[in-house]
């Protein structure tokens, strides 16, 4: 068997997301297992390239995980030769410089979303890569939980019939920061900072609707910043001024209505952090990060309205469970395989700077629908 080392720049690993799920989950544990099968046999191995602006958080992780690697200077690190991806996870505002001077070493790609602040410049990185020849990749990871994926199997198999709508519930509450620390960075309620959840969930939205339902043709959104005051890293109270929460109507493709809340201001009673109630005229799903229950047609009781008395039936008991038929890896672990097939191999990755554009095109044209209180029609993006 022969093992092809392939150099990575891993920029923000010292953030949350950076480090836990695309550094420690993804990475390192395709290191741990060996590194990635090609189907001629070779097994890729990635050499990772640690790029932070703290150069004592960077030896402490590198340190923590045996890795020797590392620089806070990323126009060296893109100078390499041994180096054939750069991978960002920075803040959206100090993405795009960053991703431009690794278009322009020619480096492929593979980077978290959103791709830019704004459709325009998204849209500029696309066409730059496209030109400079580089292979590119933004991160999609709900396209690989285990409740989209059963999900998804159901949609494939005609399950539904024809999908009627979609209705989405995110969130949880993230703490003010005063009497217990937020499970957020500050910058997220900035909104000078490139924060809020329309920019941070619509991205997401875009590929699971498109993926799954269809592509949005129009979207008309509701935003609210419902807790104007936080506690930053450092103690002190700032004025929050990005949204925390949005309510949409994303109109797809093929007449499907979809409804999306996504807030960091509400309490979760459901079960999951994250669950999509799909209906269609032959059944229904409920999907969340890892299960999918389901209740077709045919077995659909028939409930009576009747506010006098108080209900009897257990509604949940109703639905059955979707067997799992397969192991689940980490989505983002998944993702860096396929990316990684990609570069080396050339095998088929649809979710490209171009994919990318069109999530970053939703949240920008989602603002504007708040706004101007009105529904915004979604064009095609092409090259």
């Amino acid at each position: 068997m022969t093992r092809r080392s392939i150099g990575i720049i891993v920029n923000g690993v010292t953030g949350r997301m950076g480090y836990r799920q695309h550094l420690v989950r993804s990475l390192l544990a395709i290191r741990a297992a060996g590194g990635v099968p090609l189907a001629d046999g070779t097994t890729v191995w990635p050499h990772l390239v640690l790029v932070g602006r703290s150069e004592n958080k960077l030896r402490e992780i590198a340190e923590r995980h045996g890795l020797d690697d590392w620089t806070t200077d990323l126009s060296a690190a893109l100078a390499r030769d041994d180096v054939e991806i750069y991978f960002d996870a920075q803040v959206t505002q100090q993405r795009e410089k960053a991703i431009r001077q690794a278009i322009e070493a020619g480096k492929h790609i593979y980077t978290e979303k959103p791709l830019a602040e704004d459709t325009a410049a998204a849209l500029d990185l696309a066409r730059a890569a496209r030109a400079a020849g580089v292979r590119t990749g933004v991160v999609q990871d709900k396209l690989f939980l285990p409740g989209l994926r059963k999900l998804k199997r159901l949609l494939d198999g005609g399950f539904f019939g024809q999908v009627l709508s979609v209705r989405g519930e995110f969130g949880y509450w993230v703490f003010e920061g005063d009497w217990q620390p937020a499970q957020r960075p500050s910058w997220n309620y900035r909104a000078e900072d490139g924060g809020g959840i329309v920019v941070d969930m619509f991205p997401h939205w875009h590929y699971v609707l498109a993926e799954l339902f269809g592509e949005v043709r129009a979207v008309s959104a509701t935003i609210a910043t419902h807790v104007s005051r936080r506690v930053d890293e450092a103690g002190q109270s700032y004025q929050a001024t990005a949204d925390d929460a949005a309510y949409a109507v994303f109109e797809l493709a093929g007449g499907v209505i979809a409804q999306l809340n996504s807030s960091w201001c509400v309490r979760v009673f459901r079960d999951e952090l994250v669950e999509f109630q799909v209906d269609g005229t032959e059944g229904s799903a409920v999907a969340g990060l890892r299960r999918c229950r389901v209740q077709h047609r045919a077995v659909t009781p028939k409930p009576v309205w009747n506010p006098d008395l108080p209900v009897t039936e257990e509604f949940r008991s109703q639905w059955t469970e979707v067997p799992d038929n397969e192991d689940f890896d980490n989505g983002f672990k998944v993702q860096w395989e396929a990316f990684l097939r990609h570069v080396v191999a050339g095998e088929p990755f649809q979710w490209d700077f171009l994919a990318g554009a069109r999530g970053v095109q939703l949240a920008e044209l989602g603002l504007v629908s708040a706004r101007e209180g009105r529904r915004v029609e979604v064009p095609e993006l092409a090259l």
